[in-house]
């Protein structure tokens, strides 16, 4: 599998690598079982082994990838299993951390989820769908942190990133990159605006068992 080389522009090396990676595997470029070696992404990116190494490392925290003897570093697999148990746990978690948030919401805050999901408007037009997807992680993940329960956020930080995986792999652009996905965000901004934590916790559970229905076009 061919490595695509970016333009480094910043002073974190290693940063850049693993953003390039990463996007490479969330899109599908490097798929489950490719091989990365620590030598050959180095001589790509045309620098030391040592930022390869801590940009693998991170990769691997994520699990996008894993180790496997006699071949090091390959991309991981994502099972049907894996995405139903994530999407089951999800919907618990994020409905507590919804119902949790929505007496805590100020104006300030409906400001910046609104700021949000404009930016995601302007990514579906462009057709730039590794934006959107990470706008809505930032959406969603808003309520992880807003509720103000440690366990919840970090068991967000661990799922967030098979999230978007399954979503860049399963979702099809056409379902992203339409006004739908936009507008769905701004009805859950609605309910929110409500200020009843039962019907929003419900609302988003609704929201998030559509993703599941989802199947590539």
């Amino acid at each position: 599998m061919m490595i695509q080389r970016p333009s480094l522009q910043t002073d974190s090396i290693g940063e850049q690598v693993y953003l390039s990676l990463k996007k490479q595997i969330l899109e599908g470029q490097l798929q489950p079982g490719a091989r990365l070696l620590v030598m050959d992404i180095a001589g790509t990116f045309q620098i030391s082994q040592g930022p390869v190494r801590e940009a693998l490392e991170r990769l691997k925290q994520e699990g996008l990838i894993i180790s496997k003897p006699n071949k090091g570093s390959v991309v991981s697999d994502i099972t049907s299993k894996e995405i139903k148990d994530i999407f089951v746990m999800r919907e618990i978690i994020e409905g507590f951390a919804v119902k949790e948030s929505v007496p805590l919401l100020d104006p300030a805050d409906f400001e910046y989820l609104e700021h949000t999901i404009a930016e995601m408007d302007n990514a579906t037009r462009r057709n730039d769908m590794m934006h959107i997807l990470g706008l809505d992680l930032e959406f969603h993940g808003f309520f992880y942190k807003r509720c103000g329960n440690h366990v919840a956020l970090d068991m967000w930080k661990q799922m967030s990133t098979k999230v978007m995986r399954f979503m860049a792999m399963r979702i099809s652009i056409h379902y992203l990159t339409n006004d739908k996905l936009v507008e769905e965000h701004f009805d859950l901004i609605r309910v929110l605006k409500q200020g009843d934590p039962l019907a929003a916790e419900q609302r988003f559970i609704q929201h998030m068992k559509a993703y599941k229905m989802i199947q590539i076009t």
